[in-house]
């Protein structure tokens, strides 16, 4: 895979890279941390090189664990990414809130620093925007890590495009990570701008709509311990109508004789060469797929089609809660 420059740092990455949130937590029981890392291994030899993390993923951190311990010997020629902000009761799992205080950002960056057996980060997101921290004290907190040498480059997380430009006053942003897919544009109009303004990459999760756009999604296909069915897009008659409009996207790959995944990455890919992506999967198959969507060129006729899906998907793309946190 050609590579696309991280923000204006010197950094280039290859535009696919692993979410890994879901080999711990969310969307079912833990992965087996043996094909866990079986799978982690497999994505560097397909050519990923950029890996996705954060503090709250997994109880008491284990997907930053997880990660420590699958890239023994291999760390130096990987980009690693994880995040603070989110907090979290580890007695019980439950979430507290956030917290974007210098405080805060300096044990985690350091407890983060230990679990990934790393001595440097090299993207350290905001995960979620603290209302009660101005975003020129977090980002000044996170600036120092940087001069001190244990973060290489600094990020946000669902951030709003007025607070990306206040964050960037203070320190250069190389990354703006937020849900983008052909189902979720919501950030085209104020997000993606304040990205090109400032020079940020924008970092796209959930490309594939948590799986609805993949092709292989049911709508009985969640576990009890699938954070899905709490979100208004899996729901009633909005995952009905969702599931129709996927059933387009799996057209247009039936055409070209490729999987719906493919599609809906190529078609995050075609929005830039500012764009970077990070689909999970806990299948070798899918990694493999999602890998394989780089060589995907969508022709105009059909990125129009699927621009026009995004204007029918019914739902939110959180909970009223989620909502909250996202926009800061």
């Amino acid at each position: 895979m050609n590579r696309r420059q991280l923000g204006s740092t010197d950094i280039y990455i290859p535009p696919i890279g692993l979410g890994c949130m879901g080999l711990s937590e969310f969307y079912g029981p833990p992965t087996d941390k043996a094909f866990a890392i079986k799978l982690l291994h497999e994505a560097i030899e397909l050519g990923v090189k950029h890996f996705d993390t954060a503090e709250i993923y997994g109880f008491r951190s284990a997907n930053e664990t997880l990660l420590g311990d699958a890239f023994a010997g291999k760390r130096d020629s990987l980009f690693i990414a994880t995040k603070f902000g989110p907090t979290r009761d580890w007695e019980t799992g439950m979430r507290i809130g956030i917290d974007g205080s210098r405080r805060n950002c300096r044990r985690a960056v350091e407890g983060s620093l230990l679990r990934l057996k790393t001595d440097f980060i090299d993207l350290y997101y905001l995960h979620r925007v603290d209302p009660a921290t101005p975003i020129e004290e977090t980002v000044s907190a996170m600036a120092e890590l940087v001069a001190e040498g244990k973060v290489r480059a600094l990020g946000l997380s669902e951030a709003a495009g007025d607070t990306i430009r206040r964050a960037a006053k203070v320190h250069p942003i190389s990354a703006v990570q937020s849900e983008y897919s052909i189902f979720a544009r919501d950030i085209e109009t104020d997000v993606i701008p304040a990205c090109l303004e400032v020079g940020a990459s924008l970092t796209a999760y959930s490309p594939l709509g948590r799986g609805m756009l993949s092709g292989r999604f049911k709508n009985d296909s969640l576990g009890a311990e699938d954070w899905r069915k709490s979100n208004p897009r899996f729901q009633g008659n909005a995952l009905i109508t969702n599931l129709m409009l996927a059933d387009e996207i799996e057209a247009i790959a039936r055409n070209r004789a490729c999987a719906a995944a493919q599609v809906a990455l190529a078609w995050v890919m075609a929005q830039g060469d500012h764009v970077l992506t990070i689909p999970g999967t806990t299948r070798l198959e899918n990694l493999e797929t999602n890998v394989g969507s780089y060589d995907i060129l969508l022709e105009p006729n059909e990125l129009d089609a699927l621009n026009r899906l995004a204007e029918r998907v019914e739902g939110e793309r959180y909970d009223e809660l989620g909502m909250r946190t996202i926009y800061g």
